[in-house]
């Protein structure tokens, strides 16, 4: 089976998505980033303008929920005075940038990032999902991420991949950005759009040969909830914050800022752990193991309330699990051990498969899921 059509965007700032409960308002951190100061602002325009929820989505973005339409030109001009929407509107929308979380102060994640903001005006016109990864730690961390073209270090060269392609382009670090730009331009003008997606372009056009014969490391993982020498990690359980909670451990940990990650995590940088009852604190916590959409009554393409039967379930499976509301896989476009897909106000399980793939079991109530889960 092939995936079910999407929305045909992110949300954005300026552009933002009607969901169930109102509008959802994107603000994309530069540098993967927001200050305390930012972290407070955002967290009271939360409750000021919206459902006081915050989303920290599987592209390391903050969405504020909830908000009116007509209160939105309004929150964009206080969105605006925390200086998180830095551009205008056309590059707000092309900043769909990941960038591993460990970065510090002068490494070569930090300048290819700042260069690769600095010159988001020279990319052609993309699709509004196609996105970027720089992902110049140690080892790749993004590898299940989303994005389409990929820069990357293996050993001391830097490589900019075409996502679908196992191997890449090794490039020095002056040439990198220009290297990735040049990537997007071939993208565009072969005809990417109609595809949509770098991977499923390259599958029917070939890249340039010299573009494809650096191997990179894909052995990379992502980081654990505690403490490291940049500060604290702390786990959003399916990527859902309230905002007075959020706000609470800002101001209690004193971090200096929050750095953002798409695996439903962030960090209180330069802070130690402070005790947390809202977050996962605990890296056994068997709530890091699934991911759950928004589901019903927030998402209108939802049959089914989601993030309850997942709460419950994350205990009594040590299976990755995906609870996903509809056939699009919103939440987890991968495969899982578990999928529990809504149909008509029940579930269909999919065994080591994607949302969209055909199911083993149909038509599940919840107690059957709590009662069987065992046997699944």
């Amino acid at each position: 089976m092939t995936r079910p059509v999407a929305k045909g965007w992110c949300p954005g700032a300026y552009r933002p998505m009607m969901s169930g409960d109102g509008l959802v308002v994107r603000v994309r951190p530069i540098m993967a980033r927001v200050t305390a100061d930012q972290a407070l602002g955002l967290c009271n325009l939360s409750v000021k303008f919206g459902s006081g929820l915050i989303d920290l989505t599987s592209r390391a973005n903050l969405q504020i929920r909830g908000v009116r339409e007509e209160d939105h030109e309004a929150l964009l001009q206080e969105l605006n005075a925390l200086d998180l929407l830095p551009d205008d509107p056309a590059l707000e929308a092309r900043r769909n940038i990941l960038i591993a979380p460990d970065w510090r102060d002068g490494d070569v994640t930090k300048r290819l990032a700042k260069e690769l903001y600095a010159r988001l005006a020279e990319l052609p016109e993309l699709p509004a999902k196609f996105g970027f990864a720089v992902d110049t730690g140690d080892a790749p961390a993004f590898h299940e991420n989303s994005a389409d073209i990929r820069i990357e270090r293996s050993g001391k060269n830097i490589v900019v991949r075409a996502d679908g392609c196992a191997k890449g382009r090794a490039v020095a670090e002056a040439e990198t950005i220009s290297a990735a730009i040049e990537m997007a331009h071939w993208f565009a003008e072969t005809g990417g759009a109609t595809s949509r997606r770098m991977a499923q372009h390259v599958k029917t056009t070939p890249l340039p040969a010299d573009w494809q014969t650096a191997s990179t490391v894909l052995d990379g993982s992502m980081p654990e909830v505690g403490q490291t020498e940049l500060g604290t990690y702390y786990g959003a359980p399916f990527g859902q914050i309230e905002s007075t909670q959020l706000s609470e451990l800002v101001k209690t940990s004193g971090c200096r800022a929050l750095r953002v990650t798409p695996w439903r995590l962030f960090m209180t940088e330069d802070a130690a752990p402070v005790k947390s009852t809202a977050f996962v604190t605990d890296p056994d916590d068997p709530l890091l193991n699934v991911d759950a959409c928004p589901g019903a009554p927030l998402c209108t393409s939802s049959t089914v309330e989601t993030r309850e039967i997942a709460k419950k379930l994350a205990a009594s499976t040590n299976a990755r699990l995906h609870v996903s509301g509809c056939s699009k896989g919103c939440a987890r476009p991968r495969k899982s051990e578990m999928t529990l897909v809504g149909h008509d106000g029940r579930f269909d399980l999919v065994k080591n498969g994607l949302p969209w793939d055909e199911p083993s079991l149909t038509g599940l109530s919840p107690k059957d899921l709590l009662d069987r889960i065992g046997e699944f």
